[in-house]
């Protein structure tokens, strides 16, 4: 086999391929699907039954014995969750824009939405993120205890103009509103070299704080720009977006003219450090505090992808989202453009 015979190969091999990770794919949607329209139904017949015989709750119980009892090895009749069922069926039926939606997503995830979630707007931030990137069980409880919803609908960043529709949620849940240094023993008087010291010093759990997918490339990263030297203060990576990751730190208040700088720095990165399979650089500014006005004026004309967070060294009061969260109807606003 020559060499032009096996590239034609290779190439053929490769489409094969890609068929047959297709068709199993659409086959475990399929048998997906088939599972959790057997639990809704389940869950419908004992509602009605319920409501025309007057059943009480033992007879869950004792139809969790005879299933088991018929289908042996069988891991999904347990009593509890049958009661899942029953209560996924519940809390659906009468919800026409939510019940499509269960159907996309397995078993396990769709009882963490139910289960967790406060209220329906959450639980479907939930339902279309998981089936828009795959979220695992396991994926899926790291984004509900780190409050992606809250941080999706409060957070400060440019991403819905300056980012592909490709990967501009994924972003967004990277970037935190908020950020909680609680680790670092400071006076009331530092500056940002001190912030940079300490963050250095407790780097793990800065990586902690920042999301399981950073990964630390250095700090005072230096770039060389026309025989001048500028210097990051620190350079990470996000290894699922595939973007180098900016940090400038700003011990005071957040100013306009930071944007300048970091449009400079990830201007520079693209440009003589991003590889050529990799995303565009991301930048996010963390100050002391900001004003969210002035960071909406300030990031309202994109150029370059970036976020601005602020940063507390003492814990942050429960409940610090409520007052930034947008309305009922801007939260279905900003929901009906995920997964479209």
């Amino acid at each position: 086999m020559n060499e032009i015979e096996k590239t034609a190969y290779l190439d053929f091999f490769q489409e094969i391929k890609e068929m047959v990770y297709r068709s199993q794919y659409e086959a475990l949607k399929a048998v997906n699907k088939e599972l959790i329209t057997l639990y809704w139904n389940i869950g419908k017949i004992i509602k009605e039954k319920q409501q025309a015989y007057g059943w009480g709750n033992s007879i869950v119980k004792t139809l969790s014995m005879d299933l088991q009892k018929e289908f042996p090895g069988s891991l999904g009749y347990s009593e509890r969750n049958l009661w899942y069922m029953l209560r996924f069926y519940e809390h659906y039926h009468e919800n026409e824009k939510l019940q499509p939606m269960v159907a996309e997503i397995g078993w396990t995830q769709n009882i963490l939405v139910l289960e967790k979630c406060k209220d329906d707007l959450e639980r479907e931030f939930y339902l279309r993120m998981s089936k828009k990137y795959g979220w695992t069980k396991n994926i899926l409880i790291h984004q509900m205890e780190s409050e992606s919803f809250q941080r999706f609908l409060a957070n400060q960043t440019n991403f819905d103009k300056s980012l592909s529709e490709k990967y501009k949620y994924q972003a967004k849940l990277a970037v935190k509103d908020s950020y909680s240094f609680d680790f670092l023993e400071f006076t009331e008087e530092y500056n940002e070299r001190e912030l940079e010291v300490g963050l250095l010093n407790n780097v793990r759990k800065f990586l902690l704080e920042m999301g399981n997918d950073f990964t630390f490339m250095g700090n005072q990263y230096k770039l060389t720009v026309d025989g001048d030297d500028f210097y990051i203060d620190l350079l990470l990576y996000h290894r699922r977006l595939k973007s180098l990751v900016a940090i400038e730190l700003k011990a005071g208040e957040f100013k306009p003219e930071h944007t300048g700088k970091m449009q400079f720095y990830l201007s520079a990165l693209d440009k003589t450090v991003k590889l050529e399979d990799e995303n565009p650089s991301i930048g996010i500014i963390i100050c002391k505090s900001k004003k969210r006005t002035i960071v909406e004026y300030a990031l309202s004309n994109p150029v370059y992808p970036m976020g601005v967070a602020e940063y507390t060294i003492n814990k942050p009061l429960p409940g610090k989202y409520r007052e930034l969260l947008p309305s009922a109807e801007e939260i279905v606003k900003l929901l009906s453009v995920i997964n479209q």
